[in-house]
């Protein structure tokens, strides 16, 4: 194989049939893959050529850049497929912001709603080449979702471990329908990550959170994916949003590699945006990363509900990588700015929109310039968490004014109680 596992910490390297997840020291592990043999086997025509495939491996928009995410033989590949997300432009946006050109990828019309899926197929692929029967992750629903159906695919038994009574009800929907087995914990995210690691190690079973660097490669793909749809043109920003750090790090990785391998020219600097209630990574930015936060995360963006990380270092990597930065929101400016993605016609989950909320608020902080191109990531679907979005739109979520409401009206029914419900709207 022309790819190892290798320590960030220590530079130790282990075959990538070995099953594990971190070092002996205790460090990150990475998919390296032999870039100097690469060099001569890819290009921006090699992958260009592949639009359009309707067969797989090259239909997903995972595979389609398979010698930069894991080069196994075809018959091995679990794909639905994922990936080919649109590229969205919208002027009411992009007046909102502040910037002219603006470009947001929606990760939410992946096959389970939220890019994870891209995660996944590479995960779950790997599993069943390693010959595992039985995959497991901790989630705040869309890993969840997304284990569960790549799990069943691939006829391998699925455990997920979710935060009891703070999972949105479409993502838990999705892990049932499609036969997980689903443990609720009694705690935050951060108490279902430490058991699910316990729980694999000791019970054979493989795990399939950002901790397992093969789930990152996979995740590489919505750079490799956007660029080609920029026609390779490298924007100025990346903006996306942050929680466990798993895109974080992979985006630095995806830039890294094709840096290096000469198919872009230069690196874009990337925007991590956290919640206010959930901001570890950066509490530790504004500390120059010198020592590691960690915080009891609240915010109404599920999804970016994580206090501890697990990919911190990857991330810091990334940041460093790219001369990035790290921003935090509050959830009012994370619910107005979705409220505002959404009735562009475009509609994204909350944690999606912390990603916009961000790039304005460094735009207004005069940090992103109105003439560069700015990239923002949509991680999640509208429907993912419809109660939020309901409870916005009808003034229920607890210290937040709906600045852009659209209540809806109960009227009589008659044609003059329609004209009356009407007035000034036609």
């Amino acid at each position: 194989m022309d790819f190892k596992l290798k320590c960030m910490a220590c530079g130790a390297e282990y075959s990538p049939q070995e099953i594990r997840y971190t070092c002996d020291c205790g460090g990150l592990l990475d998919v390296e893959h032999d870039l100097d043999s690469l060099r001569g086997q890819v290009s921006r025509e090699l992958f260009d050529s592949r639009l359009g495939d309707l067969a797989l491996p090259y239909a997903s928009g995972v595979w389609r850049y398979r010698e930069l995410i894991l080069p196994l033989d075809e018959g091995a590949i679990v794909s639905r497929p994922e990936g080919n997300t649109n590229l969205y432009r919208s002027p009411r946006l992009s007046d909102w912001l502040g910037v002219d050109d603006l470009h947001l990828k929606h990760e939410g019309e992946n096959p389970t709603g939220s890019f994870k899926d891209r995660g996944m197929t590479v995960g779950v692929t790997q599993a069943r080449f390693l010959g595992c029967q039985a995959v497991a992750c901790a989630s705040t629903g869309n890993t969840s979702a997304s284990l569960a159906a790549y799990a069943a695919l691939a006829g391998l038994a699925a455990i997920v471990f979710v935060p009891q009574g703070q999972i949105a009800f479409g993502k838990l929907a999705q892990a049932l329908a499609y036969g997980a087995k689903t443990l609720q914990v009694r705690g935050d995210f951060d108490a279902a990550m430490k058991l699910v690691r316990q729980a694999c190690d000791e019970l054979g079973i493989y795990l399939l959170n950002s901790l397992n660097p093969f789930r990152l490669e996979g995740q590489k793909s919505i750079i490799f994916e956007a660029l080609q749809q920029l026609s390779w043109e490298v924007p100025d920003w990346i903006v996306l949003p942050a929680g466990n750090l798993g895109n974080t790090s992979a985006f630095g990785k995806a830039l890294y590699e094709l840096k290096e391998l000469g198919l872009i020219s230069r690196m874009p600097r990337l925007a991590a945006v956290q919640a206010q209630g959930a901001n570890p990574f950066y509490r530790s930015f504004l500390g120059g990363f010198q020592q590691r936060e960690r915080v009891e995360a609240h915010t109404v963006a599920t999804a970016i509900r994580i206090g501890a990380p697990v990919s911190y270092a990857r991330a810091v990597r990334s940041l460093r990588w790219t001369g990035g930065l790290v921003a935090e929101v509050s959830d009012q400016q994370i619910m107005d700015a979705k409220a505002r993605v959404d009735a562009a016609g475009i509609g994204c989950e909350p944690a999606s929109a912390a990603a916009v909320a961000g790039a304005k608020k460094l735009v207004e902080a005069g940090i992103i310039g109105r003439k560069e191109k700015v990239l923002v990531i949509l991680t999640g679907h509208l429907l993912k968490d419809p109660q939020a979005t309901v409870d916005y739109h009808l003034g229920k979520l607890a210290g937040l004014t709906p600045s852009h409401a659209n209540r809806p009206v109960t009227i009589e029914p008659t044609l003059e109680a329609v004209q009356e419900a009407l007035e000034g709207s036609l």
